[in-house]
């Protein structure tokens, strides 16, 4: 287990709550919160369910032994726990390297509070500029959506399955677009609003504004970002 992520992972625990609903995005650090959570509630110190933001947050709850609940049953969550592929100065983030973009982005939407968790190395001064920023967008409308997005300047990369021909399938059924910039981004808040007006996208990788806190794992102990 690496040392980084595990201080991150357990930098943010100390913000769960002793009860309430909380989100549980993806991802190799999120997957080492939620075996810390999942010891946690074992323990009886906290009374809390997860909303998990993907399959893989579904089976780590059913692995660790996390109480779920879902968004009909509880639309406001008090916090939510993910990772993120880049973080800029402005707490803006990179998601969707795992293919769970639209379901992370419902998921932080609903809660009161987003914490994020990742090690130094996805701090970043601009978005894109080490992660292309992905899309998901649906089958039927895939020639059209590449047609725009190379418009823009943009070229649009579909993502590929590994070990299975063809592009990778969201949870959701729909397709990933991994978009290249020609330059990182200056303005993210316009260009998510640019490509979510395309029809066809259903939901983009850059998640503006909606950061409230970020645990930076180091190797000796973990630093906390704020808004």
């Amino acid at each position: 287990m690496s040392r980084v992520k595990l201080n991150a992972a357990k930098s943010a625990l100390e913000k769960i709550p002793k009860t309430g609903p909380i989100g549980l995005g993806s991802g190799s650090t999120v997957a080492i919160f939620a075996e810390e959570l999942g010891r946690l509630i074992s323990e009886g110190t906290n009374d809390i369910c997860v909303v998990p933001s993907s399959y893989q947050a579904y089976q780590l709850a059913i692995k660790y032994q996390i109480p779920l609940t879902n968004l009909d049953i509880n639309p406001e969550l008090v916090l939510t726990i993910d990772g993120a592929d880049e973080v800029d100065k402005n707490l803006n983030l990179t998601k969707g390297g795992g293919g769970a973009l639209f379901q992370e982005k419902v998921v932080a939407s609903a809660s009161k509070k987003l914490i994020i968790i990742v090690d130094e190395s996805k701090l970043v001064d601009k978005l894109a500029s080490r992660f292309l920023i992905p899309i998901e967008i649906l089958p039927f409308s895939l020639g059209v959506v590449q047609k725009k997005i190379e418009s823009m300047g943009i070229e649009p990369i579909v993502r590929q399955a590994e070990k299975k021909m063809g592009p990778v399938v969201s949870d959701n059924g729909n397709f990933i677009l991994d978009l290249k910039f020609p330059k990182p981004i200056d303005d993210p808040a316009r260009v998510a609003v640019d490509l979510k007006m395309i029809s066809g996208v259903v939901e983009t990788g850059l998640f503006v504004g909606m950061t409230d806190e970020v645990h930076v794992g180091k190797e000796d102990k973990a630093y906390v970002i704020k808004k």
